[in-house]
């Protein structure tokens, strides 16, 4: 499972082994016992990443390999890649500005795109520009 965690300085990604339906369980029942409101709704999340970072095609072949419109790869501005991914927006309200988004592909896909980011981290760190 992908774990997209935004707030209000961007998002982090991490790569979570735990199913997706025990992961949301979990979260609905921290939300009961603690009184807080929970949106569960689905939606679509995209980022981009530099065009440099390697394995692209390896990533483009592998999400054709997906169920349609699991996952979108495409060239966006000069330089980045997008990638789209459909899941779940976990939220307070529909509308937040902060929450988190859960995707479900296979571990090879979630693995590689993972990967990617993290190396695209890396590169930002490094270069002193900052993708989220």
């Amino acid at each position: 499972m992908l774990k997209l965690i935004y707030h209000e300085d961007g998002f982090w990604l991490e790569h979570l082994t735990t199913p997706l339906e025990r992961w949301l369980n979990t979260r609905l029942m921290v939300a009961v016992r603690s009184a807080h409101s929970l949106t569960l709704e689905p939606s679509t999340a995209s980022f981009i990443l530099p065009d440099t970072v390697p394995h692209w095609d390896e990533l483009d072949r592998l999400s054709r390999q997906e169920s349609p419109c699991a996952l979108l790869v495409e060239p966006c501005d000069e330089g980045y890649v997008e990638v789209c991914l459909h899941g779940i927006w976990v939220g307070e309200n529909p509308e937040a500005e902060a929450g988190v988004f859960v995707a479900r592909l296979s571990d090879r896909t979630e693995f590689l795109i993972y990967k990617l980011w993290q190396t695209a981290e890396s590169l930002a760190q490094v270069s002193g520009d900052f993708l989220d």
